[in-house]
C-alpha cells in the first residue's frame, strides 16, 4: 500500500512538473484579483445637551413682575379728515414754431436789411416754400474818392416730396449783387483826376439743381446743380456739377464710394492789356472709394482720390491720384480722442468763387484748378466736462497753383474804371502752409454758449515774394445769452493779422521808371454786439451793432471798411 501511494504521488509531482513546463511557453501573464469590500459609512447619534445650565451666581439680578393698569377716557372730537389730493407739477408752456417769419431793419448809412423765408406744407410728404433777402447800404466811408455803395439781393424757391423708398427736391434762385471799385491809392490820383468815373460792377446768378436721397439702396443719393454767372462787363460762366455717392461689397467689405463730374467755361471780354478775350474751361472726373475699419475705439478711413481734368480749351489731359486716409482713436472715452489724417484734392475754381471771396477782382482773370497734393493734419479733442469741449489741430498742406489775390498794375494811361489802382487780380504759385489751430466750445445751459477759435499760419511760396494777402493769425469768439424769456442778447469778435500786398504804378511812356512799392496791411479787431426783445411769441424787436471799435482798417489794400454801424428792427413769425 505504501508503494501505491507513493507510485501516486510521483505521477501527481510529474504532471505538476510538466505543466508548469507547457505555461512557460504561454504569453498570457499572471493577473492577481483583489476584491475590496465596498465602503459603507454609518451615522451616529449627535451628543446633546439634555439640561440646560444652572447659574449659581450671587450677584444675579432677578426680574421683577410689572403690572400695567390702563385707565380709559373717552373723549369726544369733531376733526374729520380731508380727502387726499395728489399733487400737480406745473408745465412748462408748450413753445410755438412757425413755419415762416419775415425780418426788416434800417440803420447807419442808410443801410436796409431785410429777410423773408417761406415754408408751406401741402400735404403730408409735399412742402414747398421760398426765401427772400436783401442787404444794402448807400456808403458814406470817410475819405473815399469814388462811390462806396453796395447791395445783395438773393431769390430761392424750392419743392420738397417724400415718398416710400426716397426724398427728391428742386430748387431754383436769382442772385444780384452790386459793387464799387472804390479803393483807389490816393498817392497816385486826387479827386480831379476821378471826376466822371462810374466804378460800379454788378453780379448775376442764375441757379437751378436737385437732389435725391435714397432709403436702403445701393445707391444713397445723387445732386445736380447748373449755375450762369457773369457781371456787367460781358462775362459770363456756366458751371454743372453732378455728385453721387454709393456702395459696393468687395469680398465681404462694404465700400462707399463718391463719383462727381465737374464742367465749368467761362470767358471775360478782355484781358487787363486789352489785347484780346480770355476764356477757360474744362471738365474734371472725380472717383473716391473708401473702407471703413472700426476695431473697439479705433476707427479707420481708408481711401483714395482719383481725378482726371480735361482742358477743353488746351486740349491737355491730366491724371492726379490723392490720399484719403483719416483715423481717429479714444484714448479717454469723450474726454480725449486724437485724430489724424492724409487728404488731397483737385479743387475747381471758379470767377463765381472768386468774387464771393473778393468781390473788388477784374473781370479780366485767369481761371484754373489748384492741385492740393496733400494735406497731413493730427490734433486732439474732447470735453474738458459735460459743458466745455476742445479742439487742437496742426496742419501742413502743398498746393500747386494756389490762387492768391493781389492788386492789379497801375497804368500810367489808365481808361478803364477798374485800371486805377483799385482792383485785384488772382496770381497763381506754389505753396507750402503749416498752420495750428484752437478751438474751445463752452455751453453751461441752453441760455449760455461761447465759442473762441484762434489758429496760426505760416507760408512758403516758389515764385511770389509773399503769400498776397493771406493773414498770419486769425481769432474770434461768439457769445449768445438767453437773458430772460424775453430778452436776449449776442456778441462776436473777429481779429485778422497782417498781410501782405504789392502796389505797381507802370509807366507806359517810360517802363524804366515803373515803382513796385510793398505794402502792409495793418492787423484789425472787429467787435460786434446785439440785443433782442421778444414781446411775444411771434414779434420781437433787435438793435444791432457793427465795428465797435469803429476801426476804418483795410480788408483790402485801399478799401476801407465802414464805421461803427447801428441798426435796428424787428422779426415776425407766422403761419398760413
Amino acid at each position: 500500500m505504501k508503494i501505491k501511494y507513493i507510485g501516486l504521488a510521483m505521477f501527481t509531482l510529474s504532471l505538476t512538473f510538466s505543466y508548469a513546463q507547457e505555461r512557460t511557453k504561454d504569453t498570457i501573464g499572471d493577473q492577481t484579483v483583489n476584491v475590496i469590500k465596498p465602503y459603507t459609512p454609518t451615522i451616529s447619534d449627535a451628543f446633546k445637551i439634555k439640561d440646560n445650565p444652572k447659574l449659581n451666581d450671587s450677584n444675579a439680578v432677578k426680574k421683577k413682575e410689572i403690572k400695567y393698569n390702563i385707565f380709559s377716557i373717552p373723549v369726544a372730537s369733531t376733526f374729520t379728515p380731508a380727502k387726499g389730493k395728489a399733487a400737480t407739477v406745473d408745465k412748462a408752456k408748450a413753445i410755438k414754431l412757425y413755419d415762416n417769419y419775415a425780418s426788416l431793419g434800417f440803420g447807419s448809412y442808410t443801410t436796409i436789411l431785410g429777410e423773408v423765408y417761406l415754408n408751406h406744407e401741402l400735404s403730408r410728404d409735399e412742402n414747398v416754400g421760398g426765401y427772400f433777402s436783401h442787404h444794402s447800404s448807400q456808403g458814406g466811408i470817410d475819405d473815399v474818392l469814388l462811390d462806396d455803395n453796395f447791395s445783395k439781393t438773393k431769390l430761392n424757391a424750392y419743392y420738397k416730396k417724400s415718398d416710400r423708398d426716397f426724398t427728391w427736391q428742386v430748387d431754383g434762385g436769382f442772385n444780384l449783387q452790386t459793387y464799387n471799385w472804390y479803393g483807389v491809392p490816393q498817392d497816385f490820383y486826387d479827386e480831379s483826376d476821378l471826376d466822371g468815373i462810374d466804378a460800379g460792377q454788378t453780379y448775376n446768378d442764375l441757379y437751378v439743381g436737385g437732389k435725391i436721397d435714397f432709403e436702403d439702396a445701393i445707391v444713397k443719393d445723387a445732386s445736380l446743380r447748373f449755375r450762369r454767372f457773369g457781371d456787367n462787363h460781358d462775362s459770363a460762366e456756366n458751371r454743372l456739377v453732378a455728385k453721387t455717392s454709393f456702395d459696393f461689397v468687395v469680398q465681404d467689405a462694404v465700400i462707399k464710394s463718391e463719383f462727381s463730374i465737374d464742367y465749368i467755361s467761362g470767358t471775360f471780354d478782355r484781358d487787363y492789356s486789352n489785347i484780346g478775350e480770355i476764356n477757360y474751361g474744362n471738365v474734371t472726373f472725380g472717383f473716391a472709394p473708401s473702407y471703413q475699419l472700426v476695431q473697439d475705439d479705433l476707427t479707420i478711413d481708408l481711401g483714395v482720390k482719383l481725378a482726371y481734368l480735361n482742358d477743353t480749351e488746351f486740349s491737355e489731359n491730366k491724371f492726379f491720384i490723392y490720399p484719403n486716409i483719416e483715423a481717429s482713436y479714444r484714448l479717454v472715452d469723450e474726454i480725449l480722442i486724437a485724430f489724424g489724417g492724409l487728404k488731397g484734392d483737385l479743387i475747381q475754381n471758379s470767377y463765381y468763387d472768386f468774387v464771393n471771396e473778393n468781390p473788388f477782382v477784374s473781370p479780366t482773370l485767369l481761371v484754373t484748378p489748384t492741385d492740393q497734393q496733400y494735406k497731413m493734419f493730427v490734433g486732439a479733442k474732447g470735453k474738458l466736462s459735460r459743458n466745455i469741449g476742445y479742439s487742437l489741430k496742426g496742419s501742413y498742406s502743398s498746393e500747386k497753383n494756389k490762387a492768391l489775390y493781389k492788386s492789379n498794375d497801375v497804368p500810367s494811361d489808365a481808361l478803364t474804371e477798374y485800371k486805377y489802382g483799385n482792383s485785384f487780380f488772382v496770381a497763381y504759385d506754389d505753396v507750402t502752409t503749416f498752420s495750428v489751430a484752437g478751438e474751445l466750445n463752452v455751453d453751461l445751459n441752453r441760455n449760455f454758449t461761447l465759442g473762441v477759435k484762434g489758429e496760426y499760419f505760416g507760408y512758403s511760396t516758389d515764385n511770389e515774394s509773399e503769400a498776397w494777402n493771406l493773414p498770419d493769425l486769425t481769432a474770434s469768439v461768439f457769445l449768445d445769452y438767453q437773458i430772460s424769456e424775453q430778452w436776449f442778447a449776442g456778441a462776436s469778435m473777429f481779429f485778422v493779422g497782417e498781410r501782405e500786398d504789392q502796389s505797381t504804378y507802370f509807366d507806359i511812356l517810360n517802363p524804366l521808371n515803373t515803382t513796385t512799392t510793398a505794402v502792409t496791411l495793418d492787423s484789425y479787431f472787429d467787435a460786434n454786439a446785439h440785443v433782442g426783445y421778444k414781446a411775444n411769441d411771434q414779434l420781437s424787436f433787435f438793435v444791432k451793432a457793427n465795428n465797435i471799435a469803429s476801426q476804418n482798417y483795410n480788408r483790402w489794400s485801399n478799401f476801407p471798411v465802414q464805421g461803427i454801424q447801428l441798426l435796428g428792427g424787428a422779426t415776425y413769425q407766422f403761419d398760413f
